[in-house]
C-alpha cells in the first residue's frame, strides 16, 4: 500500500463511517483523490462492501519500546571530546516501535502496545503511528510518566558510537497491561516481543502465549539473557553473533561453525533462528534448511534501524506465507532500505521499494 492508502486505512479503522469529504478534509487532499484511494483499496480487497466494511486480515501484535530519537551526525570524522560540527535530528524510534512502523510500511496490519508519555513527544509518536497505519489501541499514554528517549552519535562513518537511553517508561508495561489485551494477542498471526521490556513481562508473554509464533528481538546482550530461561517458547530469533554466542555458551571461530550454534537454539525449542552478521549477511536455520546470505551492498547513510527493518521483513514473509528463505531475503532487502536514509525508518520502506532492492542486487 501506499503511504496515503495507510493514512486513509488508519482513519477508516478508527471510523469505519466517516464520509469521503471529512477524510479528504483531515488529509488536505481532495474528495476525489480520495474517492480514487478508496477504489484501489477496495480492488486490492482491503475495503469489502459499503461502509467501508474492512476485510478481516492477518495481523501481527508488537509489544515493546517507542522512544524519540535524537540522532547526531559529525560532518566529517568525530572528534571524541570535542565539539563536532554537524547535524541533529528527531524521529519517532524504539526498537517495538520501529518494527512495528516498518511491519505496517510494508503492508501488514499491525498493532503496537507500548507506554508513551502524555507529553509532546509522546503525542508525537502516537500520531506519527497513526498515520503509518498503525493501531495505537493496545497502548497506554501515561500523565504521570516521561516519554522514553534515545539519544546516539555516529562516527565519520555513519555508525554508532554511542548511545544513551531513558527506557523507565516502559516498566509501566507490566502483566496487567498485558492480561488486558490477552485477546487480541491469541488472535494475533504473530507476535513480536522486544527485550527491553521488563524480566515480569517477558516471563508472562513467553509462558503464556507460546502457542501463536512468537519472533523475540534480543536487542542486546545483556537484555538477551532475559529470555534464555523462554526460548523453549520462541518461534522466531534474531540475535546477532555475540548474542547468540552469549546465550549459548558457544564460542565459534569462523563461520563454519555457524550450524553448531544454530542447531544448539533448536535443540532448545526455537523454531528459527537468524544470525546476523553485521556487513557479512545473515546466517539462518529453520531446522531444515541452513544457509549463510551474503550482505547486499549499500552505501549507508544511518546504521540505526536496519535490524528493526530485518525483523519487520521476517515478520511480512511470515505473514505471507513465504518459505524461510524468500522471508531472509526480503528482510535484508527491508534492511538496506531503511540504512538508505538518515531518518530511524525510512519514509520509503515498502514492499516495493524493497522488491526493487532485491531486482537491482540480481544485476
Amino acid at each position: 500500500m501506499t503511504e496515503r492508502e495507510l493514512e486513509i486505512l488508519a482513519l477508516l479503522k478508527q471510523d469505519p463511517l466517516i464520509p469521503q469529504q471529512e477524510l479528504a478534509d483531515r488529509l488536505g487532499i481532495s474528495r476525489s483523490a480520495v474517492a480514487g484511494h478508496i477504489m484501489n483499496l477496495t480492488n486490492k480487497g482491503v475495503i469489502r462492501g459499503k461502509g467501508y466494511i474492512l476485510a478481516e486480515a492477518k495481523y501481527a501484535m508488537v509489544i515493546g519500546g517507542a522512544n524519540m530519537d535524537i540522532l547526531g551526525r559529525p560532518a566529517s570524522s568525530l572528534r571524541v571530546g570535542d565539539s563536532n560540527p554537524g547535524s541533529v535530528s528527531c524521529s519517532p524510534g524504539g526498537v517495538g516501535r520501529n518494527i512495528a512502523e516498518n511491519l505496517a510500511r510494508l503492508g501488514s496490519d499491525t498493532r503496537l502496545m507500548t507506554a508513551v508519555g502524555k507529553d509532546a513527544y509522546g503525542q508525537q509518536i502516537v500520531e506519527h503511528c497513526q498515520r503509518a497505519g498503525i493501531d495505537m489501541k493496545p497502548s497506554l499514554q501515561l500523565s504521570d510518566g516521561v516519554t522514553s528517549t534515545y539519544l546516539s552519535v555516529l562516527d565519520g562513518d555513519s555508525d554508532m558510537h554511542v548511545a544513551i537511553n531513558d527506557m523507565a517508561i516502559l516498566e509501566r508495561l507490566g502483566v496487567e497491561q498485558l492480561k488486558s489485551q490477552q485477546e487480541m494477542l491469541k488472535r494475533a498471526s504473530l507476535a513480536i516481543i522486544d527485550a527491553n521490556l521488563s524480566e515480569a513481562a517477558l516471563a508472562y508473554l513467553l509462558s503464556n502465549f507460546a502457542d501463536i509464533p512468537l519472533f523475540v528481538d534480543t536487542v542486546s546482550c545483556a537484555k538477551a539473557e532475559k529470555i534464555k530461561p523462554y526460548l523453549g517458547a520462541v518461534h522466531t530469533l534474531k540475535p546477532n553473533l555475540k548474542e547468540a554466542e552469549q546465550l549459548s555458551g558457544i564460542s565459534i571461530a569462523n563461520y563454519g561453525e555457524l550450524p553448531v550454534l544454530a542447531n544448539w537454539f533448536h535443540e532448545q525449542g526455537v523454531k528459527r533462528v537468524f544470525l546476523s552478521l553485521g556487513i557479512d549477511g545473515v546466517f539462518y536455520s529453520d531446522g531444515e534448511e541452513q544457509a549463510h546470505i551474503p550482505a547486499i551492498p549499500v552505501e549507508m547513510v544511518n546504521a540505526n534501524g536496519a535490524g528493526d527493518a530485518f525483523l519487520a521483513g521476517l515478520a511480512h514473509g511470515f505473514i505471507q506465507g513465504w518459505s524461510t528463505r524468500q522471508s531472509t531475503e526480503f528482510a535484508m532487502a527491508a534492511a538496506v532500505v531503511a540504512l538508505s536514509d538518515l531518518a530511524t525508518i525510512n519514509p520509503n520502506m515498502s514492499e516495493i521499494s524493497v522488491n526493487r532492492v532485491i531486482k537491482e542486487s540480481l544485476c
